[in-house]
């Protein structure tokens, strides 16, 4: 009963929490709480400064970080001889400024080098890549995702966006397993407004993490009523979550309730074939107890109270091992999945539906055999007929 609760609950806790890792991942790395970014019909943010002076009134809100966002081309091994011309050593690519300290105080991009050191403020022509656009952290070649080749701390690249060409140089590698992050490359923000011509600190987006406690919700609709609204689009985390994230999502959702609905099936065969073999085996005395005048129906509630027994008992276990061993093993150390960490999701709602559901299964199959036995002729119980 254990093991059947434990899968239930844990695999189909699991594909869930495949898609949950990759959602909190871009909550946590790229998007905040809430994230303000450009309206479609416009460039960027406009009145940014106005914006940011809002943001800095809420006292619910942390932290936020500005970007600044352009689109561009990136080129590796372009003083190599011979290979000016080479597709693959051309990237197009999202250039992105930030301000290295508010950047880190709400995202922890710091966390994310796997090589090299984390950019300062007043770093020119220094540059942190993700990993994604470098070809050695792929697995894989297609013609459709181009990457650059020999790129390492301390290599040269040159960058076109816009009219604008600058040769800079590897600072620090990323790797997050968030595309916004791991196929972009970051300049700090004093050097990027000058490339990109904003002198104006009209930025692209704005990811803000709230106080603990507090509804993003809340701190959405509070910005949109101070009159933001006109300047940029306001979303929570949940809002700004790609649809084919949630479509993901509510697949594994789909096939954990297929497997768990098969667990059921078999913890209902496994008790059936228990409560059987108990019973058959003490047939004759079952006969004699009824000779003697015990109510049937009270030698049947005997045998479904042992059903209820073993499910209650162990579903107990296997909540405790879920909520005391299982769910902080999988926050501290989460399954390496290709695009997410995977954690285990027991939301305890439904690991009280899945008991309940545990439990009522295991009822009508301790029932159906007890009942088959019960009704046996007496005599015939007791001569073993």
């Amino acid at each position: 009963m254990v093991l059947t609760f434990l899968n239930l609950v844990v695999l189909s806790g699991i594909l869930v929490g495949l898609t949950e890792g990759a959602i909190r991942a871009v909550r946590e790395k790229y998007t905040g709480d809430v994230i303000i970014t450009a309206p479609r019909e416009k460039q960027f943010i406009e009145n940014s400064p106005r914006v940011i002076r809002t943001i800095e009134s809420f006292p619910e809100i942390e932290s936020y970080t500005a970007r600044y966002t352009e689109g561009g081309t990136a080129e590796a091994n372009y003083k190599t001889p011979g290979r000016e011309t080479d597709i693959s050593e051309k990237v197009a690519t999202t250039f992105a400024g930030i301000d290295p300290i508010k950047e880190d105080q709400t995202t922890g991009l710091s966390n994310l080098l796997i090589e090299g050191t984390y950019l300062e403020a007043d770093d020119f022509d220094q540059v942190m890549v993700g990993a994604l656009l470098l070809k050695r952290f792929l697995d894989f070649e297609s013609e459709l995702f181009l990457t650059l080749e020999d790129v390492y701390v301390g290599s040269k690249i040159r960058v076109n966006i816009g009219d604008v060409t600058r040769e800079v140089t590897v600072k620090g590698i990323l790797k997050s397993k968030v595309d916004e992050i791991d196929r972009r490359i970051f300049f700090s923000d004093k050097q990027f407004r000058t490339l990109v011509g904003r002198e104006d600190f009209n930025v692209d987006e704005i990811s803000m993490k709230v106080v603990s406690g507090v509804d993003p919700v809340t701190v959405k609709e509070g910005l949109i009523a101070s009159g933001i609204k006109g300047f940029a689009t306001v979303q929570t985390y949940e809002d700004a979550q790609p649809k084919f994230l949630k479509d993901i999502q509510q697949t594994f959702r789909l096939l954990g309730n297929i497997v768990s609905s098969l667990g059921l099936v078999v913890a209902s065969i496994t008790i059936f074939i228990v409560i059987f073999i108990n019973a058959i085996t003490r047939r004759k005395f079952i006969g004699i107890l009824k000779g003697i005048g015990i109510n049937g129906q009270a030698i049947e509630f005997s045998y479904i109270f042992q059903s209820f027994l073993y499910a209650v008992v162990g579903s107990t276990i296997g909540i405790t091992i879920t909520y005391t061993i299982l769910v902080p093993f999988f926050q501290k150390y989460p399954i390496n999945f290709p695009f997410s960490d995977g954690i285990l999701v027991a939301p305890p709602l439904e690991v009280g539906i899945s008991a309940v559901l545990l439990i009522i299964t295991t009822i009508i199959a301790g029932y159906i055999p007890s009942r088959m036995i019960i009704r046996k002729n007496t005599l015939d119980s007791i001569l073993g007929r």
